[in-house]
């Protein structure tokens, strides 16, 4: 990919909670600030959930649009938060939520790296214990802006 689909600014830690909603609203509003997706991305998300969760286990849910809505995606992106208060996903508990957008097939490869990263404990402990957004940044990027 010729360009990193995460961004330092697209990095965010909140000490609080958020609804799923909520969530998934951060997530969408974050990739269309780095121009990764229109406004329709976010009611392409919400579709998608809709008809099944993309809560992964781990404390992970990574909301992303249906296929019918590829036109929402002008460019591959990433956006993370860590909610440190939590997120009930559909009765699951969330501390990250990574919103993704995959021009093409993209982001099957974006997916599978950050499935990879969030299966191992220590990673995930990692990505937990950091302190700042430059920090997650910094423990996410290797894994997916390779």
């Amino acid at each position: 990919m010729s360009h990193d689909v995460l961004r330092i600014e697209s990095v965010r830690i909140h000490p609080g909670s958020a609804t799923r909603e909520e969530a998934m609203k951060e997530a969408a509003d974050l990739l269309q600030a780095t121009g990764s997706v229109t406004g329709e991305y976010f009611a392409a998300m919400q579709a998608r959930e809709e008809t099944v969760s993309t809560y992964m286990g781990n404390e992970l849910a990574i909301p992303h649009g249906t296929n019918e809505t590829k036109q929402a995606i002008l460019e591959s992106g990433l956006s993370v938060v860590r909610y440190d208060g939590g997120v009930d996903w559909g009765g699951e508990p969330v501390s990250f939520v990574i919103g993704i957008a995959g021009k093409g097939d993209e982001h099957l490869e974006i997916l599978s790296q950050i499935a990879i990263l969030f299966s191992e404990d220590d990673d995930v402990a990692r990505l937990k214990a950091a302190s700042s957004p430059e920090e997650l940044f910094e423990a996410l990027s290797g894994s997916v802006n390779a």
